[in-house]
């Protein structure tokens, strides 16, 4: 079988570049699927019989255009997204988010479950059954692809291994084969950053760039990099440790025994504390009711954002790269802090108004978009081998 433009581009199979060509494009027909992805008519249409079969892809009637003759109906090829369910969870400092998504990446159903921190098989089990509880109540009769963890630091995805989580204290914990037996469901887990990067090639703002960074801002600091529409990860999947680079106010003490590091600066724990507030969401409430004391946190943490990504356009030159930060998400002044700091910074003459943006999935979704992609992103590289 011929291979097709966008599968041999991203590395992925023909059935999984008609897939995502619909996801992006649809509904469409066969003629513009194999011309927009390079197969040959035959192979579109063996293709979308087979996906059609896995339940992934439907057929329904196209718009009949006016000056059309009478003769076969046309018919278009869409995502079967009331069919299937993906069920997600993201681990968090003091919770953890369950979600239900379709096979569009919208969240159907989200929850927190609160956790004190502490022991990680504790909360691993004890989240595992509220997604029993969960999966009762929002499946609804739809076939369960399976479960996607994802979390901040370092994640080992081929282990399913969460290797560092710093500000939980966690090292070395199989979160993947815990909660792959206690939930009796198809496991994959990733790091937050590089599930949201894939989110957003697949279903948001970056759909179409062959390449993007993606940046996490929370109580961690993540970095995810995508390359030739692929997702880089490095030895160990160790790609995009930003956490420490200094980048922040030289007196800020990390733990990690030095001073100044990004993480220890813009972190959300850092922030509230600097503005007095309980939560980073009271921050960005108070900042948006004209506080001046929020604002002006949140702008510092902008600027420490904007340096970071002047650096990352310099060594990375993305498309475009993609910041996840409520601040950046729901203030102006915040996006205009970032991007200021990365036209004053980057040597790359960036055009930082079309080339930085805040992310896709701002506020409740944001957790259990993360957790859900990790699945959808395995589905939409190899569906025939993913629903095998």
């Amino acid at each position: 079988m011929t291979t097709s433009v966008l599968a041999r581009d991203h590395g992925i199979t023909s059935a999984a570049a008609v897939l995502r060509t619909v996801l992006a494009r649809g509904p469409l027909a066969r003629d513009a699927i194999a011309q927009l992805t390079g197969l040959s008519p035959a192979g579109v249409s063996r293709q979308c019989a087979s996906l059609a079969g896995l339940g992934l892809l439907t057929t329904r009637p196209a718009a009949q255009s006016p000056d059309r003759r009478a003769g076969r109906p046309r018919t278009e090829l869409d995502i079967a997204a009331d069919r299937h369910v993906v069920f997600g969870v993201h681990i968090a400092h003091h919770f953890a988010t369950l979600a239900a998504l379709d096979l569009r990446g919208r969240v159907l159903a989200s929850e927190q479950v609160p956790h004190p921190g502490g022991e990680p098989e504790r909360i691993l089990a004890g989240t595992a059954a509220r997604l029993r509880e969960f999966r009762q109540h929002h499946q609804k009769g739809r076939i369960p692809v399976g479960l996607g963890v994802a979390s901040g630091g370092w994640v080992d995805p081929d282990a399913g291994v969460l290797v560092e989580h710093s500000s939980l204290g966690w090292y070395d914990v199989p979160a993947g084969p815990i909660l792959a037996e206690l939930s009796g469901l198809p496991t994959r887990v990733d790091g937050h950053a590089r599930a949201l990067a894939s989110a957003e090639a697949m279903f948001g703002a970056a759909r179409g760039c062959g390449s993007l960074v993606h940046l996490f801002v929370g109580n961690v600091v993540d970095a995810a990099i995508v390359s030739g529409g692929r997702l880089y990860r490095g030895p160990g999947s160790a790609a995009g440790t930003v956490a420490h680079l200094p980048l922040g106010a030289p007196g800020t003490r990390c733990a990690c025994g030095r001073s100044g590091c990004f993480e220890a600066d813009a972190a959300e724990w850092a922030v509230t504390a600097r503005a007095g507030r309980v939560s980073i969401a009271d921050v960005v409430e108070a900042a948006g009711s004209g506080d001046p004391v929020a604002l002006d946190v949140l702008l510092g943490r902008a600027r420490t954002i904007g340096r970071a990504a002047a650096l990352l356009f310099d060594v990375v030159n993305p498309e475009v790269l993609v910041v996840a930060e409520p601040g950046i998400a729901d203030l102006p002044a915040c996006r205009d802090a970032v991007r200021a700091e990365v036209s004053a910074r980057s040597r790359g003459r960036v055009d930082a108004a079309s080339r930085v943006l805040p992310t896709s999935f701002p506020g409740q979704d944001l957790l259990g978009v993360a957790a859900g992609a990790v699945q959808l992103d395995a589905l939409y590289t190899d569906p025939h081998a993913f629903l095998a």
